[in-house]
C-alpha cells in the first residue's frame, strides 16, 4: 500500500532554541520566509507545570564542593545511599509538580 511520494515533506515548525535565537538575533529585523507551502504552525498551550520546567535555567546550577565530596566517598567505597531520604524527596517533588504539597 502507498500512502504518498518521499519527495512531499512536511513542514516542520522550528524548535524553542531555533525560534529563540531567530527572535534574538538582532542583525536581522526581517522575518524569516515561510517554506513553500508551509501551512502555519498549530497554536500549542503549555500546562503550568511545563511552562515551568521550560522556564527553568537550562545550566542548572550545583555544589562543586558537595560533587568532590560525593565522588572521593564512592571513590573510597565509604558511600552510602539513604533510601528513605531519596523516597520522601520522590514524593515532595511529585506533590509540589502536581499541586498538592502538605507542609
Amino acid at each position: 500500500m502507498k500512502i504518498g511520494h518521499i519527495d512531499n515533506k512536511i513542514p516542520v515548525a522550528p524548535l524553542n532554541s531555533e525560534r529563540k535565537a531567530a527572535t534574538t538575533d538582532s542583525s536581522s529585523t526581517a522575518p524569516a520566509p515561510a517554506a513553500a507551502g508551509a501551512e502555519p504552525a498549530a497554536l500549542v498551550e503549555l500546562s503550568a507545570t511545563a511552562a515551568a520546567l521550560s522556564s527553568a535555567d537550562p545550566e542548572g546550577s550545583f555544589d562543586s564542593a558537595k560533587v568532590d565530596r560525593i565522588r572521593q566517598s564512592i571513590g573510597d567505597g565509604t558511600y552510602k545511599v539513604n533510601p528513605e531520604a531519596i523516597a520522601d524527596k520522590l514524593i515532595a517533588n511529585a506533590q509540589d509538580l502536581l499541586g498538592r504539597t502538605q507542609r
